[in-house]
């Protein structure tokens, strides 16, 4: 008598290479996408350099500003020529671009598979033959090292602001519940992760659809309250309607970061007015004041824009002293870009590229002096750093008052002293530089190695 074996289906599945361009918000969606992919059994990485003749590439476009939108028109072209040339299987195409110029696209880009938008990841999951598993809500497959994670706690936005297309992209504001918000938190913590950065669009306007108030201050005590977080920072909070309570938060929880990253855009008067900002000049003024005195070693980062339509060189100069003037901790400065169906774009881009460039320049010469001054006023002084990575020589970090990627790090020489990525050292400052921080481990946390990456 015959035994009938059964047997598996034991067909391999492709392999999944995401490709992730633009903000933070993006990497979170990737992550979410990646995680989601992991839980369907498929082999999942994440900006591999070595393709297959099968792999899937899912490219997460960014479509915010002139450049950003170039950099994901040269990606997607970039592995349409691999998949003409058979190297890739196939390629999808999501994202803020993808949602923004998704007619434009499928009738340049014929190689492209398929294209999806920002909240489309359902239809992306079953395009690529995956099932969406509801129990898998908020998990995750860190593309950051495990000791740090990106948090979104809300989708699109409602503010009117003039020269902004993201509401084009990402839609109206959509907080995410808080008990979520918390679940996630948890899971992050089991895994390693000790440090969130709290992001969305307006992270002031958080809680308002869901709970008829600005709802930010609960939602940090809460997470501040999960065990194994030792640092939340905020990042994307806006001005007009600015809840101070959040101030007090920092000023009553340790974990709580004495950072606040407020995208200011302009000063004058007319700028802001015309920007559809919803806020006055001395309204500004008054509300750093007031930050600055609630929590006195907070560190304030913001990003402002030169060359908006109108902007006189008068207009540049009144900004330009009141950098000087208000010696922001951390400063990113951008040219302004004419973006089809905004409110500005009805306006006529009258600044010349070269003068956009040249003010944006000069603004970021007076941080340079500012972050320079501040830096040095350091040295003696002794921080608890997180340590980021190894880099050649040195032990990369950073402290409280500064955001990966975009702000200031702390040196160390990996030559006579050591602590691995993730840990906590309290750290003297021996030198310093515009930009960075050099220093000496005093003492440290017991060390244990994480991990990396993170699958959760």
């Amino acid at each position: 008598m015959k035994t009938k074996i059964s047997t598996l289906n034991t067909t391999k599945k492709p392999r999944v290479n995401v490709v992730t361009l633009g903000c933070s918000k993006n990497i979170y969606d990737s992550e979410i996408l990646m995680g989601q992919l992991k839980g369907n059994y498929f082999d999942v990485v994440h900006e591999s350099e070595k393709v297959g003749r099968n792999d899937i590439v899912v490219i997460n476009t960014c479509g915010f500003i002139d450049n950003a939108k170039q950099e994901s028109i040269d990606t997607i072209l970039q592995y349409s020529e691999l998949k003409e040339k058979g190297k890739v299987g196939k390629l999808i195409v999501t994202g803020c671009l993808s949602e923004r110029y998704k007619p434009e696209l499928e009738a340049e880009l014929p190689n492209v598979d398929a294209f999806f938008g920002t909240n489309n990841l359902q239809e992306i999951l079953q395009n690529i033959g995956a099932d969406y598993k509801y129990e898998l809500l908020g998990e995750r497959m860190l593309t950051t090292p495990s000791h740090f994670a990106y948090f979104k706690i809300a989708e699109g936005c409602n503010r009117p602001c003039s020269f902004c297309a993201i509401p084009l992209m990402r839609g109206k504001h959509v907080s995410t519940p808080m008990d979520e918000l918390v679940l996630q938190a948890k899971k992050l913590a089991a895994n390693g992760t000790k440090e969130l950065i709290m992001i969305a669009q307006d992270l002031t306007y958080y809680g308002l659809d869901l709970y008829g108030k600005r709802n930010l201050d609960e939602l940090l005590r809460r997470i501040s309250d999960v065990e194994g977080i030792e640092w939340i920072r905020l990042q994307y909070a806006y001005p007009s309607g600015f809840p101070m309570e959040i101030l007090d938060v920092m000023n009553e929880r340790s974990n709580v970061c004495n950072y606040l990253d407020m995208p200011l855009q302009h000063i004058t008067d007319n700028m802001l007015k015309s920007m559809r900002r919803g806020i006055t000049k001395q309204k500004t003024i008054d509300l750093i004041s007031q930050i600055r005195d609630k929590v006195p070693e907070i560190a304030l980062r913001t990003t402002l824009i030169t060359g908006y339509p109108g902007e006189t060189e008068q207009d540049f100069e009144e900004m330009q002293q009141w950098v000087m003037d208000t010696k922001f901790d951390r400063l990113g400065c951008f040219t302004y870009s004419h973006e089809e169906k905004t409110h500005a774009h009805n306006l006529v881009d009258d600044v010349s590229e070269e003068v956009k460039q040249e003010r944006s320049e000069a603004i970021m010469e007076v941080q340079q002096l500012i972050s320079h001054e501040k830096n040095h006023q350091k040295i003696g002084q002794t921080f608890k750093v997180l340590i980021d990575k190894i880099e050649g020589e040195y032990l990369v970090g950073r402290t409280e008052f500064d955001s990966p990627e975009v702000d200031n790090e702390v040196l160390i020489d990996a030559r006579e002293q050591y602590a691995a990525p993730g840990s906590f050292v309290e750290v003297k400052i021996d030198s310093a530089e515009d930009f960075d921080l050099y220093g000496s481990i005093v003492s440290a946390e017991k060390i244990s190695k994480l991990a990396e990456p993170s699958y959760l």
